[in-house]
């Protein structure tokens, strides 16, 4: 990643994106073009099978941070025009992760304003530490959510509480947070948020790849499909897994599955839906 503004280690399967740039982790467009060639960097890389998206930043005050917001400061003279295409562009890269095969789990402490709370729609799994905040302030500035928080929140809270927090900019803490249903567990520090999401990708290494990536497709394409639609989502995923070996393999070791021993899955083969 040039100039590290997105630190990137990989520690296979799994992969840390530590948020550490700029002066509150603003998402600019270099952290977005960055965002983009990470994407297809963790896509193409086969020893990997989760994500792991976390921050230690704090404030100078002290105030810890996750994603304090989208860097509307270098959007200075830019026309509409310019505006406009750069959010387009913002919901593309969000697209792309949101997609991707991996299992994407957020440990969020501190501020997630704007983009902040709508980069939470790109995860799998979200979990918080105890300062962590969320809120939609962008309805206070002249805008609306433009990078998922208008079109992709209500999915994932309810209509109820997506249009309070967009219409009203309030912010929630971890635990209003959890009871709405925009993250699912709450850890008493960083530190414990990230073994327990280590813990949660190591379940996930232990299964087929390629299952687990079928899997993922089929969930998320399933959105807004009819009942008949989603059915044959469903069985062409559960038929990649079988033409690609990997149902044969598990019978094949079916006792090492039951034991937790090694399994020889093999490499992922992503679903086309």
């Amino acid at each position: 990643m040039s100039e590290a503004t997105l630190k990137l280690t990989l520690d296979p399967p799994i992969a840390l994106l530590e948020l550490d740039h700029g002066k509150a982790n603003e998402m600019g467009r270099a952290q977005l073009d960055e965002l983009d060639a990470l994407v297809d960097r963790l896509a193409a890389d086969d020893r990997l099978r989760a994500l792991i998206t976390f921050s230690r930043r704090r404030s100078r005050k002290g105030t810890p941070i996750f994603i304090a917001g989208a860097n509307v400061t270098e959007r200075q003279g830019w026309s509409p025009g310019e505006v406009a295409s750069h959010v387009r562009y913002q919901r593309r890269v969000l697209a792309r992760l949101r997609r991707l095969t991996l299992f994407h789990v957020a440990v969020v402490n501190g501020v997630a304003l704007g983009w902040g709370t709508e980069f939470m729609i790109t995860c799998d799994y979200r979990i918080a530490a105890p300062e962590a905040s969320f809120g939609l302030p962008e309805t206070g500035l002249g805008i609306l959510p433009g990078a998922g928080g208008s079109s992709e929140l209500w999915a994932l809270i309810g209509l109820p509480q997506a249009l309070r927090l967009g219409m009203t900019g309030e912010r929630i803490s971890a635990e209003e947070a959890l009871r709405v249903g925009l993250i699912q567990e709450r850890a008493d520090s960083v530190d414990a948020g990230l073994e327990r999401a280590r813990a949660l990708a190591a379940r996930v290494a232990r299964n087929s790849p390629t299952a687990v990536a079928a899997f993922k497709a089929a969930a998320l394409g399933s959105v807004g499909l009819s009942p008949l639609a989603r059915s044959e989502l469903e069985a062409r995923a559960y038929e990649h897994c079988l033409d690609a070996g990997e149902a044969a393999i598990g019978r094949a070791h079916f006792s090492e599955i039951r034991s937790g021993g090694e399994v020889p899955w093999g490499p992922r083969k992503p679903f086309q839906e």
